[in-house]
């Protein structure tokens, strides 16, 4: 693939801004949006992706009347940061909530997405959208952050980054979840109740007549491992750290998706029964790599890494309307690019100050229009991860360790190919700088969290994280007075990934 250094750092640019034109005016019916987003899924964990032991009806049906993205990949392996760029179509890194990996309670407080960046549900709300969120926000707590600060007129879920399925508590134990700003008690398991509002709000909104945006952001298979019937491991991790070490298996996690894969179903079928299923859009998506129990073929890694298994996500879109069925694309994505696409395909443009770092897909999708070659850029803290994807090709950094893939022929990223193309090699982390530069630098004191050997047995030898930046990064800010470690003192051991 011949690569020059100025289409590496610029094609991502380019790739924006042509796409950006592209149906710049309304069409003639503002679409319906539901958005469909599941907690820590991996790649291949849904039948439609390739799995082997589970049928997922409800999501393959989405694919089957739209487009699956088959390289389809998340700004972050960690949800807060991943989350910021689905709602502002720009790389997290711009915003200083982008640097927590994820929030947590660590987390200085004045960190959020801040209430005067457009948003997605903003910018739609601003178009005469009908707004609501329903699940998971993750992204700053009130008074000085929220959904509501953020473009949604509605709000049904949880705020913090887990919540216990059954008893609706978070990491603390401290009851998480809220109608409107009001904290409710509510019995059932979360994901039923999810799907039980969602299709409330869509026979609503279909009655109303008013185009609609909904985001509807499950919590599984989010830990803590609990399937719909599990209320008992509910109760027996009362009083303890949700994240469970102790628990879980295959079965129960498969029962998790199972049950959103139902409740996917249900909001299908809520669409159709409103007369409103041609003119809406569906999306399914991740907001990052799977988990200790997800299924991640054909990638290593997970969640908390810049390894394929940690970035790629199932990436569906329907719309009967405008959208071919059954459509499978190699076009290279991420989900900084759902912002661009859903604006464009409501007709609604972008805000000037921050145009979008995402690529508006629905010339792709619409109207055929060729792949197009993208440039994709990662930092992650923890371990002082870097990587980088253009083309076929992909730069990655593990601590001191540096590697060269071609992520089409190796999806497994086994064989360094650094020293046979050091051409590429440079071409590649050369790239990566000049986009690193016009990036918050990495800081001490934001969070990131990482698995270590104590935790996941596959991760032998892997210490704690610690929460020192990369000192060979310009501008970085490590512990004064310290030697910048990448791990954390042994007497640290113990405390694990925080949510």
């Amino acid at each position: 693939m011949p690569i020059s250094r100025r289409d590496l750092l610029v094609s991502t640019a380019a790739v924006s801004a042509a796409s950006g034109t592209a149906m710049a005016q309304t069409p003639l019916q503002q679409p319906n949006i539901v958005f469909i987003m599941a907690d820590d899924l991996g790649y291949a964990d849904v039948s439609c992706y390739g799995r082997r032991d589970l049928i997922t009806p409800g999501i393959d049906r989405i694919a089957a009347q739209g487009t699956r993205f088959i390289q389809g990949y998340a700004n972050s392996p960690v949800c807060s940061a991943s989350r910021t760029a689905i709602m502002t179509g720009r790389y997290q890194l711009r915003l200083p909530v982008g640097l927590e990996e994820p929030i947590s309670g660590p987390t200085r407080r004045g960190i959020g997405l801040p209430p005067d960046h457009p948003t997605l549900p903003l910018l739609l709300r601003q178009a005469g959208y009908s707004t609501t969120l329903v699940g998971k926000w993750h992204l700053g707590n009130p008074p000085d952050f929220g959904p509501h600060k953020s473009g949604y007129e509605h709000f049904y879920g949880f705020r913090g980054g887990t919540l216990d399925y059954f008893r609706h508590t978070g990491r603390t134990g401290t009851p998480d979840f809220w109608e409107e700003d009001e904290r409710i008690e509510q019995d059932g398991y979360s994901t039923t109740l999810f799907g039980d509002r969602a299709v409330s709000i869509i026979g609503n909104y279909a009655r109303a007549g008013r185009p609609f945006l909904l985001s509807l952001h499950f919590n599984a298979p989010h830990w803590p491992w609990e399937g719909p019937d599990d209320r008992a491991e509910a109760e027996r991790l009362r009083g303890r750290d949700p994240i469970h070490w102790d628990g879980g298996s295959q079965e129960t996690y498969r029962r998790m998706i199972a049950a959103m894969d139902m409740q996917v179903s249900r909001v299908l079928q809520a669409l159709k029964d409103g007369e409103i299923a041609r003119d809406t859009i569906v999306v399914f998506t991740s907001d990052n790599g799977g988990e200790r129990f997800a299924d991640t073929w054909p990638f290593s890694g997970r969640k908390t890494e810049l390894l394929e298994g940690g970035l790629r996500v199932p990436a569906i879109i329907s719309w009967p309307a405008r959208v071919r069925a059954g459509h499978v694309s190699e076009q290279v994505t991420a989900n900084m690019d759902w912002m661009p696409t859903l604006l464009a395909a409501a007709g609604v443009a972008s805000d000037p100050r921050y145009p979008p770092d995402g690529m508006n897909l629905l010339s792709h999708l619409a109207e055929g229009a060729p792949v197009v070659e993208r440039s994709l850029f990662w930092r992650y803290k923890s371990l002082w991860q870097r990587a980088a994807r253009i083309g076929d090709w992909k730069y990655l950094k593990i601590l001191d360790n540096t590697f060269l893939f071609n992520v089409v022929t190796d999806p497994l990223e086994r064989a360094n190919m650094k020293e046979r193309r050091p051409d590429i090699y440079e071409e590649l982390t050369a790239a990566w700088n000049e986009w690193n530069a016009t990036m918050l630098p990495e800081v001490e004191h934001s969070f990131t969290e990482g698995f270590n050997g104590s935790q996941i047995a596959d991760h032998l030898g892997t210490p704690p994280v610690s929460q020192a930046p990369d000192p060979t990064l310009p501008g970085s800010q490590p512990p004064s007075g310290q030697h910048p470690s990448p791990f954390a003192p042994a007497r640290q051991a113990s405390g694990g990934m925080k949510p």
